[in-house]
């Protein structure tokens, strides 16, 4: 069922980028430098796994509300990722999510702009990240996934870069002190011919709570348990 986007939707007269601005850059560079100094130090396995190149989904496991910043911190290429259209209300924070390679959602329904939106990111060969939970767990363990992520996969035959994060719900909880973050990136998973966005889902999110500790697993514990 499509969203009935409100009539003064302006999405459609703006312009989203669908390359790294320079803003981009800087912003990452100086976030990479204040975080490592003051706010966690940061474990990356897999890096060896991550596309140099070309279009690819990344899925992700979703604890606080600013995991994106560890994520895009961990990975060597521009994410772009969906938030939710409630955060880009002010035309100044607007134009700064568009430069950081945001783009606003209507959550509820589908929302075929941010769907559209997100298949000329991947034509243009590159990275859209997603959270497949739609929510935050706040550390509380992985909660049943929405299949988007792999349906986007299907449809552009591209593949899902699973990234498991653990660590980024304890940053800023006591002061001066940095917080531990451990980032592990799966090998690429490729959708096979006969897979559907369902049977996708549950690879990407076996593989997600696989590399995960066990009490952020959630209802994903039991297969990664045996894995």
């Amino acid at each position: 069922m499509l969203l009935e986007l409100p009539e003064n939707d302006i999405r459609p007269r703006l312009t989203y980028p669908l390359y790294e601005t320079r803003l981009h850059k800087l912003t990452v560079w100086l976030f990479r430098w204040l975080f490592r100094a003051f706010v966690m130090e940061m474990d990356v396995t897999g890096l060896e796994h991550f596309p140099v190149m070309g279009a690819a989904v990344v899925a992700c496991n979703h604890l606080v509300t600013f995991d994106v910043f560890p994520l895009q911190l961990a990975l060597p290429r521009m994410v772009f990722y969906m938030g939710k259209a409630e955060l880009f209300q002010v035309a100044p924070i607007h134009w700064l999510f568009r430069r950081l390679g945001a783009f606003p959602v209507y959550r509820g329904e589908r929302d075929e702009w941010a769907l559209n939106h997100a298949r000329k990111i991947l034509t243009a060969g590159e990275i859209v990240a997603m959270f497949p939970e739609g929510t935050r767990s706040r550390g509380k363990g992985l909660a049943v996934a929405r299949p988007g992520a792999a349906k986007l996969a299907i449809e552009m035959k591209i593949p899902v870069v699973v990234v498991s994060i653990d660590g980024v719900q304890n940053l800023f909880k006591r002061f001066l002190h940095r917080a531990r973050v451990h980032v592990v990136i799966a090998p690429p998973i490729y959708p096979a011919e006969d897979d559907s966005p369902l049977a996708l889902t549950d690879k990407v999110m076996f593989t997600m709570a696989a590399n995960l500790p066990p009490s952020l697993r959630g209802v994903y514990a039991d297969e990664a348990d045996q894995a």
